[in-house]
């Protein structure tokens, strides 16, 4: 007996992986790394309410639990955004 070939992924936006240093975060075809040094907000977040992220227009991602909101350039090009959390 053999298995079925996997189908096309119906998930736009998930949260691969919670390690002790940051997110791993799969998004419209590619693999980003947020480490909680830059985005703190997620350190002490429950499993749960980092899970529950959204993708709106396929270029913003949204955290409705932590009132988070982040742009997808800024994860593929932070050289952009140079402001940041201190």
């Amino acid at each position: 007996m053999r298995s079925k070939t996997h189908g096309v992924s119906t998930s736009d936006v998930e949260v691969s992986n919670i390690s002790p240093t940051g997110v791993w975060l799969y998004a419209r075809g590619r693999e980003y790394f947020l480490p909680f040094d830059e985005y703190p907000w997620f350190r002490n977040a429950t499993v749960g309410a980092i899970h529950n992220v959204e993708l709106h227009h396929g270029i913003h991602l949204r955290w409705p639990d932590l009132d988070v909101d982040l742009e997808m350039d800024s994860l593929s090009s932070p050289e952009k955004y140079p402001l940041r959390f201190q």
